[in-house]
């Protein structure tokens, strides 16, 4: 993570545009919810939201609702926080965050690492919780910056199951300000939404999903292929398009979710109830492209 040095300016900012700048100096790359500011600053009020379609979720209620229709064997979160969204899971777990602070009431088989989820993702016992069953279902809200986010489902994919589900959040800011890598407002997406263009120019076998899912929308990764080698060799040319520094700007259209699906119709697709029993058949990854193609015909908001 690059420190960015604190400002010279006075630590009481006289108004909005000074205090966002003044943020842009003293805070690092990826200061997260549960950080505290330098003493006089305060997150800076958020800029308009894009004008896009009411949600039927939230991430949390989509997360409850891949949980029921999967009933995945195991579950991996990256990025636990306060435990919302680990609260779901009834099935073999695992969790990764380096600080979390659990508050909610866990009620499945957990190993938690306080770790990043790079170092996690380095230990030669990382998955043993999961006794040789590959991960069923993952949800990536770990640290907000593209680069960590692509390396987590880098990793994650390698461990996935043929009808594995991957889940990426935060992927659609509903303003520019709120993508920025080094944060400024209370509400902040920070600039994942990059790791879209990324698995759509370098693995078109994959079905990407984009949902409408509030606060700042979801991502639903299909067609999973353990053995693909292609991020790995193409990461060190990503870089540099990963780590865009600020201003970030996000296209109006990925804003206003025109390329996004109703988490409502994703979740009563009739899918599901195949995914889970072609799964338990042991069925291999080619078996499940019928079911995947649906999802990709699902009706995108831009569209409806």
């Amino acid at each position: 993570m690059r420190i960015r040095r604190r400002s010279n300016r006075s630590s009481t900012p006289r108004d909005r545009a000074e205090l966002i700048e003044v943020l842009g100096t003293a805070t690092p790359e990826g200061l997260g919810a549960g950080s505290k500011l330098p003493k006089g600053l305060k997150w800076a009020a958020p800029d308009p939201y894009a004008d896009y379609p009411r949600s039927t979720a939230t991430r949390h209620s989509l997360l409850t609702g891949l949980h029921a229709r999967l009933a995945p064997r195991t579950y991996l979160e990256i990025g636990v926080s306060t435990g919302s969204s680990l609260a779901l899971s009834r099935t073999k777990t695992i969790a990764v965050d380096p600080g979390y602070r659990i508050t909610a009431p866990i009620r499945c088989d957990l190993a938690a690492f306080v770790e990043t989820s790079d170092a996690f993702f380095a230990r030669p016992d990382a998955f043993d919780h999961f006794a040789g069953t590959p991960v069923d279902l993952a949800f990536i809200d770990g640290m907000h910056l593209a680069e960590y986010a692509l390396r987590d489902f880098m990793n994650i994919e390698k461990r996935m199951s043929p009808g594995g589900v991957i889940v990426l959040d935060d992927m659609i800011p509903r303003n520019s300000l709120e993508a920025y890598r080094v944060r400024r407002t209370g509400p902040w997406a920070g600039d994942v939404f990059k790791v879209h263009t990324v698995l759509r120019e370098h693995r078109p076998d994959l079905t990407l999903v984009p949902l409408n899912a509030e606060p700042t929308g979801s991502y639903l990764v299909v067609g999973v292929d353990p053995s693909s080698t292609v991020l790995g060799e193409a990461y060190e040319s990503l870089v540099p398009f990963l780590t865009t520094p600020d201003p970030q700007t996000v296209d109006a259209e990925w804003l206003e979710r025109k390329a996004a699906v109703d988490p409502a119709a994703l979740l009563e697709c009739d899918i599901w109830a195949e995914v889970v029993a072609l799964r338990n058949g042991g069925a291999e990854r080619q078996e499940y492209a019928h079911l995947w193609k649906r999802l990709a015909g699902l009706p995108r908001l831009g569209t409806a």
